[in-house]
């Protein structure tokens, strides 16, 4: 089903235009996150004559990507509640393990695939998922700055269920993008700046949402994989000023280890696109496997088909507690209008240990797991990425 529509890059532009003088400051320190809430488009102070200013980032910066966090599952909800004392739900516990990773980075986005039900519950696990709303503290605590949220489940809970995440993304002052809560908030990416200046510009697409419609009159709530409008985005997106720009696809089949038709050919047609002979789509970062899938780099542009589950609950594979962290270092280019270049490109495994309590682990920094570390390994490199330069990180 597509949703590409003539208007669409024309109200992204313009959604960036207005939205891009208004990001984060020069940097963090680690464990903080940069910058405002996403989806705010009154905060914004930019003109469009700042697209045209002579911006030019003066250094590069480290990017890190995680998959799937599902935290509604009933082991990881014990967990969660456990971690609180009882009273409520604390996520930061899981996370710890790889905070270092993700706070170490300048910039790191995360996969939110389910929504959050109201304060006090119920929530629920699969088939409809609704997660506790404190997981965006959990996020937040973490280092996390972008979430994308478009998935099978992001219509679980409906539109309702769609405004409450982002409203509590927001109030967490974590971006968002993917899902929406009117036609201009599906129009925008989500917008950071990294220490140096660099705008990076991030964008999230779903196959489908499980047969769930969408919303009656709100075709733009939750965005759907079509690589014409997915180009079209990223060209506005880049147009508007945005130095790197990042797609986030939730695609693939759960629990294979290698990419399925769908993925492969938006994979091309994706990293295909160029205007002016500069690439459109500078990164891919997939998730929905629930198991680590390969790392690829297509015609210069680095693919991850699926990054595994961030946080998940006890799968019906053991697969499906895998998962890694992508980890890339981008340098600006040696002139103006080339594309910037990927300096360093690494993968962290990590595990979803269930303990119990739930905890994650990462599997470079930890002893033990060497078959889970091992499985990781092959799978994201079964497609050459060690040819292409892709090592393990810590």
């Amino acid at each position: 089903m597509s949703l590409y529509r003539p208007y669409g890059a024309a109200a992204l532009l313009l959604a960036l235009a207005v939205g891009c003088g208004a990001q984060q400051g020069a940097g963090r320190p680690a464990g903080t996150a940069p910058g405002a809430a996403g989806g705010d488009p009154a905060s914004a102070t930019g003109t469009a004559a700042h697209r045209h200013s002579g911006h030019r980032a003066s250094a590069g910066f480290t990017l890190v990507a995680s998959g799937d966090v599902i935290a509604s599952y009933p082991s990881v909800l014990e967990t969660a509640r456990q971690d609180a004392g009882g009273d409520g739900y604390a996520y930061g516990p899981v996370l710890a393990g790889v905070k270092s990773v993700i706070a170490g980075a300048d910039l790191a986005i995360c996969h939110l695939e389910t929504p959050f039900g109201p304060e006090g519950g119920p929530f629920t696990g699969y088939p409809a998922f609704k997660a506790p709303p404190q997981v965006a503290d959990g996020l937040k605590e973490t280092g996390y700055d972008s979430c994308s949220t478009a998935s099978n489940h992001t219509l679980d809970d409906g539109a309702e269920g769609v405004r409450r995440t982002l409203d509590t993304l927001d109030r967490a002052g974590i971006k968002h993008v993917g899902s929406a809560r009117d036609a201009a908030e599906a129009a925008r990416p989500a917008l950071l700046k990294a220490p140096g200046g660099a705008r990076v510009a991030q964008l999230s697409y779903t196959y489908g949402t499980n047969g769930v419609p969408l919303p009656p009159g709100k075709p733009w709530s939750v965005n759907l994989i079509d690589a014409e409008k997915i180009v079209a985005d990223a060209r506005a997106a880049r147009r508007a000023g945005a130095d790197v720009v990042v797609v986030s696809p939730h695609w693939g089949t759960e629990y294979r280890t290698e990419p399925d038709e769908q993925q492969l050919k938006v994979a091309k047609a994706l990293t295909g696109a160029r205007t002016g002979g500069r690439p459109d789509i500078d990164l891919v970062v997939g998730t929905h496997a629930h198991t680590p899938q390969p790392y690829e780099k297509l015609g210069g542009t680095w693919v991850v088909y699926g990054m595994g589950d961030q946080i998940a609950g006890i799968m019906e594979s053991p697969r499906g507690n895998w998962g890694t962290i992508a980890r890339f270092r981008f340098e600006p280019p040696a002139a103006e209008g080339q594309r910037w270049r990927v300096a360093k490109a690494e993968y962290v495994p990590q595990l979803s240990a269930h303990g119990p309590p739930l905890r994650m682990v990462n599997l470079a920094a930890a002893e033990g797991f060497p078959g889970v570390r091992e499985g990781i390994r092959e799978a994201v490199l079964s497609r050459g990425a060690a040819a292409a330069g892709l090592t393990m990180g810590r």
